[in-house]
């Protein structure tokens, strides 16, 4: 706020009131100056506004769409047509628009060349119906299809449970020792046995 100050000759009365209605002026004044400053995000300008930013940008309002929404669609109408053409710019679209996370698969082998799979989880895709499909109308790639696939977090739980063992290896050996015979013919004794135990918890 301006500092006004009087010649000294006025009373302080009626200097007071002057320098009270100048004052009122000069701020009503300022405001009006900066009113123009105020508009230029489409957040926070009045909504006559942001229509005109619209119809600069390309942006129609589709029934049923909450303020909010048609507001940040015209805020990053420059930069969601700038990110259109990549797939992480597909997905930052629908971050900033609102909607979270998405999974976008291309190319898959087990689909036709030109299908687009995005999956979203089933809130998303019941409460954004009408987005997605201005999202994929608009923003989408030429001559590609899209497919909607609904993905559901599901929560496990593993018990673990500790394992101990230990084992241990018996060798039992028998020597054989040759054998001479009456007659002076030497022989081995073919005969043996052996036994292993292996014991283990």
């Amino acid at each position: 706020m301006i500092d006004i100050k009087l010649v000294f000759w006025f009373t302080a009365d009626e200097s007071s009131k002057l320098i009270k209605a100048a004052k009122t002026w000069w701020e009503r004044a300022e405001s009006w100056i900066r009113w123009p400053l105020t508009q230029m995000d489409a957040l926070t300008a009045s909504i006559g506004i942001v229509n005109l930013l619209a119809y600069q940008r390309d942006i129609q309002r589709f029934p049923s769409e909450p303020e909010n929404l048609y507001r940040k669609r015209v805020k990053y109408a420059l930069i969601n047509a700038k990110d259109a053409g990549s797939k992480t710019g597909f997905v930052s679209i629908f971050e900033r628009l609102g909607i979270g996370y998405v999974e976008l698969e291309e190319r898959d082998d087990e689909v036709d060349w030109d299908v687009i799979t995005l999956r979203l989880s089933d809130s998303q895709l019941s409460e954004n119906t009408s987005l997605l499909d201005l999202i994929i109308q608009k923003y989408g790639r030429t001559c590609r299809r899209y497919r909607l696939e609904v993905i559901s977090p599901i929560s496990i739980s593993v018990g673990l449970i500790e394992l101990g063992h230990s084992w241990s290896l018996d060798v039992a050996e028998q020597k054989i020792e040759p054998m001479v015979a009456e007659s002076g013919v030497v022989g081995s004794d073919i005969g043996h046995s052996w036994s292993l135990d292996i014991a283990s918890n």
